[in-house]
């Protein structure tokens, strides 16, 4: 019987960076701007006026210090408040392209492949530069690899719900070998203005290939024990974008066309149910919480994770046991889970467990279960 193996994993981190003391003087000054340009309406309540934000209450409400992002300067413009990222021409590879290229060349070299090795590729991310053509295909075109590529989109699941498939596909025989790639440019869709949400996201991009376990050496990657999925409806996290915008000029603009989300109740629904995903992936297939040497989590907000590992282990888990990376790149949605695993799996010893898993708006959860070959 085939089984589906991780062989390599890529990254690809944009060279630019914003710490929370650079977003928050950015941000204070647009709130400046614009308390002073509406004064007149606050004065008569018919506005309430903005207040600002801290570095320090940034950091204690996520555990982010700092996010790599695509660029810097339209994000720390109080006149502008969101990237510039110009429009490329349909002759030219687009942004997210470029981003999975790097990626999975670097995935590609650790597991000891080329392109002629591979012969499907999963573009899986909240958002996708278009609708068509996929942007899995332009990533494939521009690999040159052989075979078929998709998009799909399941939120900051995307990375874990991507491997699923990966994995359902090598082991069914429709493919060999399968990039998974998420090229998140999360800025791109993030609220610079709002005070309870402009420090979340940053950009990056990750790849994971996957192969059969015949074709993988016997002490390298780690075997995938199994996969699950969950999801359940809810508008706690939202972005209402899309291409019926402009069949409602009225919704042009509106935040709601940028991620908004209901923190508190996001925190206190999603985190007891990550947490039962996990043990009951672990039970069902006969493995105890102890037995987990790591927890790649989603990395979205630190008191969160913090608070999954303490009821899946019993305990606190130790920076070890879950290591934490969005104090350097902030939320980078699907990413995040698969930045963790990237940086921190090299150490881990022949026989040892760990759960990659990540959860998001949807609400959507991704478990993946590994063994270190």
């Amino acid at each position: 019987m085939i089984k589906a193996v991780i062989s390599g994993t890529g990254l690809y981190t944009p060279p630019a960076t914003i710490d929370n003391e650079e977003l928050v003087e950015a941000f204070n000054a647009y709130v400046a701007l614009y308390n002073e340009r509406h004064a007149d309406e606050i004065a008569r309540g018919e506005c309430v006026a903005l207040e600002p934000s801290a570095s320090a209450f940034i950091e204690k409400a996520s555990g982010i210090k700092r996010r790599h992002v695509i660029d810097r300067e339209g994000i720390l413009d109080p006149e502008r408040m969101c990237p510039s990222i110009p429009d490329r021409g349909n002759d030219q590879p687009s942004v997210q392209c470029d981003m999975a290229v790097v990626a999975c060349n670097e995935a590609l070299a650790q597991a000891g492949r080329t392109v002629a090795d591979v012969d499907a590729v999963i573009v899986a991310c909240s958002n996708l530069q278009r609708a068509y053509p996929a942007v899995s295909i332009e990533v494939q075109a521009a690999l040159g690899i052989q075979g078929f590529a998709y998009d799909m989109n399941v939120a900051c699941s995307s990375a874990t719900f991507g491997l699923q498939a990966a994995v359902n596909a090598v082991e069914n025989g429709t493919a060999k070998a399968v990039l998974v790639v998420s090229p998140e440019i999360c800025s791109g869709h993030l609220n610079f203005t709002d005070r309870d949400s402009h420090f979340i996201f940053g950009d990056a991009c990750t790849a994971i290939l996957v192969e059969r376990d015949s074709d993988v050496e016997a002490n390298q990657g780690f075997d995938i024990l199994g996969t699950r999925l969950v999801t359940q409806y809810s508008n706690n996290i939202r972005n209402n974008f899309g291409f019926l915008n402009r069949g409602d000029e009225s919704g042009i603009g509106k935040p709601d066309k940028l991620f908004i989300q209901q923190g508190r109740k996001v925190f206190k629904e999603v985190s007891p149910l990550v947490a039962e995903t996990i043990q009951g992936h672990l039970s069902s297939l006969s493995l105890t919480p102890e037995s987990l040497r790591r927890m790649w989590l989603h990395q979205a907000n630190l008191n969160m994770n913090q608070l999954i590992a303490r009821r899946v282990l019993g305990r606190d888990a130790t920076a070890e046991e879950a290591p934490v990376i969005l104090d350097e790149y902030a939320n980078t949605s699907s990413a995040g889970s698969i930045i963790a695993f990237h940086k921190h799996k090299d150490d881990l010893a022949t026989g040892d467990l760990g759960v990659i898993c990540s959860f998001g708006a949807g609400y959507s959860i991704g478990s993946v279960v590994v063994r270190r070959r």
